[in-house]
């Protein structure tokens, strides 16, 4: 059956969370969102390509940084209301220069840091 984008559910602004994983650990990198140009855009290209909700245009993740988000597979869940995109990761995947975005853990009701920022 082949992919049709017009049946992925996007919220009332015309975005879809996507969810980014290292393919090959399967750590969780982020979120960020994707509208339906966006998810074209990395289907055609390979690179993974948000949508900036804060500058209102394409982010294609790496371009300024260096830190490319290759596709490997893109996963639609069950609701049809939020993508899983296996990465190859080059370098950091957050702005803060840590590996993941999700480097904060609640432990014991205190915020403890669990990644430092890559040198």
């Amino acid at each position: 059956m082949r992919f049709d984008p017009s049946t992925l559910v996007y919220d009332a602004r015309g975005l879809i969370p996507a969810i980014a994983q290292d393919h090959a650990s399967g750590e969780v990198l982020m979120l960020a969102w994707m509208n339906a140009d966006a998810v074209a855009r990395t289907l055609e290209t390979g690179r993974v390509t948000y949508w900036s909700r804060s500058r209102q245009a394409f982010w294609v993740k790496g371009e300024s940084s260096g830190h490319v988000q290759q596709l490997v597979e893109m996963r639609v869940d069950c609701d049809r209301d939020c993508l899983l995109m296996l990465v190859e990761q080059v370098g950091p995947a957050c702005h803060t220069n840590r590996r993941s975005c999700f480097y904060t853990a609640l432990r014991s009701g205190d915020e403890v840091e669990i990644l430092q920022p890559e040198l």
